[in-house]
């Protein structure tokens, strides 16, 4: 059973009608546990979270990609134009195209990306971890390793993922699951999330900077236009941040302060709400517009932040 703590909550006409539970563990610059909610020693699918010790993984297996390229690489991508022709432009390098791809088909995740996708079907080149698959199979190009099995959790490109992963949060896996894309899902506990997102932020391997010099620098790649975590690494200097599936969310700033936090049932409902409140916390009062509980025509509450 979970021992989550309520990290938000719903609030009609200044009652509380429902709570967003969840797991929350905040690091200070130093290392330092400044502030946690829930037991963080709970092991979660952190899913597209680890995109960054994902990348870093290929990235010291011999995969070389502009920053622009190495920011798709790691991202849960909108699904346009840019997306999928960068996704395209990695397969390329390596004499490859989308028809390499194994992933999921989907169609874009971004909501005025799938209205221009209109009726067509679902492809692989539009789900959103497209770009994480190009590199992967690139990856396994540059190596010689096989690419039909580039997904099983034995391949060696796997097995170098998780010893990545591994190496960053100090902890051992003892779970490997399949995300949702299709690729390998590693168990990992909150305070480990947070440890692995501080660990590469402060990291002076050259690998760990270039990839997080990347999304910082392209968050339009990692994201997509509107995004959540798009909009914020654009308007807070330094700032990484990065969402996953079935809500969890990473941030670090620059000196090493970083954040992770779990909603126990999936909901996105109090994602940006909760993210303001862990800013804030770091001194950082970003622009929110609050979540409008509505009685008719008149607002009459909001989703307030309880960490």
């Amino acid at each position: 059973m979970f021992k989550d703590a309520v990290l938000a909550e719903y609030v009609r006409d200044g009652v509380v009608e429902s709570e967003h539970r969840g797991f929350l563990a905040v690091l200070n610059a130093d290392g330092a546990l400044i502030k946690s909610l829930g037991d963080i020693d709970t092991k979660i699918f952190p899913r597209s979270t680890v995109k960054c010790a994902q990348a870093s993984a290929m990235v010291r297996s011999g995969l070389v990609l502009e920053p622009r390229l190495l920011a798709l690489a790691q991202s849960s991508h909108s699904g346009a134009a840019m997306h999928m022709d960068g996704a395209r432009e990695i397969l390329a390098s390596v004499g490859l195209d989308e028809s390499a791809l194994q992933c999921a088909t989907d169609r874009p995740l971004g909501d005025a990306e799938r209205r221009a996708w209109g009726d067509r079907e679902p492809a692989q080149i539009a789900m959103n971890c497209s770009g994480k698959h190009a590199a992967m199979l690139a990856t396994c190009v540059k190596n010689s390793w096989p690419i039909e099995s580039y997904l099983d959790a034995n391949h060696p490109l796997q097995l170098a993922i998780k010893k990545e992963l591994e190496d960053l949060a100090g902890e051992v896996i003892t779970l490997t699951s399949t995300d949702g894309c299709g690729a390998p899902l590693f168990l990992i506990s909150v305070i480990g999330l947070t440890r692995t997102i501080r660990a590469i932020t402060l990291s002076s391997d050259p690998v760990h900077q270039s990839v997080m010099s990347a999304a910082r620098a392209f968050p339009e790649m990692v994201g997509g236009v509107g995004r959540h975590n798009t909009e914020m690494m654009q308007q807070v200097p330094g700032l990484f941040m990065k969402d996953g599936a079935e809500a969890v969310n990473v941030g670090s700033l620059a000196d090493g302060r970083s954040f992770v936090f779990k909603v126990s049932d999936g909901s996105l409902r109090a994602f940006r709400t909760i993210v303001h409140a862990c800013l804030k916390d770091f001194g950082i009062d970003t622009a929110l517009t609050p979540e409008k509980v509505m009685g008719g025509p008149r607002v009459i509450g909001t989703i307030r932040a309880t960490i």
